[in-house]
């Protein structure tokens, strides 16, 4: 079976669908169609930008889903039979197998990277790659520590980024590092994703949720927040907004996936993170770009 996986924040590059929106019809009329949707030439932005530029949550997040959405509408014969994303890339997911409207998928993307973006210029907080640590261990040490800081990217198996507070991160790099992690770095991000300080943001994109129409897809998304898959958009609807303040589960949905029947995985987005990390969960399996 073919699941199709879409990337999430940190995929961006300068010049993400130049070729695109050069040599294809259908995709220059959808970025042209995001353009008046946000009221600001974001292509400008992926295709001539600077890297500063990029970087901003507000024109990351719709960049990226625009790349990986426009991507996925030039594909012949398009028909995943499963779908996920990573953070953002489950927006894109949830446009490519019909549950979101295009039009849709994108204002929500745009309010979740506001609502982001004002969350974290409200409270000073940050992330960290955890790397050479069983998942038990990066849990027990946030869980013991008198600061917010959680898992929230569970990556791959050795993997995890964990969030939270300024000196909530200190303080588990240092003990992470004392319980023998290779290597336990700050990211250069600009708040606590997927932590309890995004709870602000969440309740902005709950009420947008709940206005925006959800369809029945055309197959399964497997969700970030319980690594399981789900064709019912109420229960989609509802795993999407707590998705800005729980962990992402890519480990566990890979595996799921796996034991669903997937044997092909296709990145569909700028990038190829995600099959580098599908490859070191399992190597069994088949990984290629769109």
């Amino acid at each position: 079976m073919q699941a199709t996986v879409f990337p999430g924040q940190g995929a961006q590059f300068v010049g993400m669908g130049k070729e695109l929106y050069t040599d294809n019809s259908f995709a220059r009329d959808l970025f042209e169609k995001a353009n008046n949707i946000l009221e600001f030439r974001i292509t400008d932005l992926m295709f001539e930008g600077t890297d500063e530029d990029l970087k901003q949550t507000r024109v990351t997040q719709p960049a990226i889903f625009l790349h990986s959405v426009v991507l996925a509408g030039t594909i012949a014969d398009f028909k995943p039979d499963m779908v996920a994303g990573h953070s953002l890339g489950e927006f894109s997911a949830l446009v490519a197998n019909k549950t979101l409207a295009f039009e849709d998928g994108l204002r929500l993307v745009y309010k979740r990277a506001m609502a982001m973006q004002k969350a974290c210029e409200a409270e000073p907080s940050t992330m960290a790659a955890i790397l050479g640590l069983d998942n038990e261990v990066v849990e027990e040490v946030c869980a013991g520590i008198d600061e917010v800081v959680v898992p929230a990217n569970y990556n791959s198996p050795g993997q995890i980024v964990i969030s939270g507070s300024i000196a909530g991160i200190d303080a588990a790099v240092e003990q992470l590092t004392a319980k023998g992690a290779k290597r336990a770095i700050k990211l250069p991000v600009g708040g606590a994703f997927h932590s309890p300080l995004m709870e602000p943001a969440k309740e902005e994109l709950k009420e947008a949720i709940e206005k925006t129409k959800f369809s029945e897809p055309i197959c399964p998304v497997y969700q970030n927040v319980n690594a399981s898959p789900s064709t019912d958009p109420n229960v989609i609807r509802k795993n999407l907004v707590a998705q800005l303040v729980s962990p992402v589960k890519w480990t566990q949905t890979v595996q799921r996936m796996i034991a669903d029947g997937a044997t092909v995985f296709t990145e569909v987005g700028p990038g190829n993170v995600l099959q580098g990390l599908i490859r070191k969960t399992d190597r069994s399996v088949t990984t290629q770009g769109a």
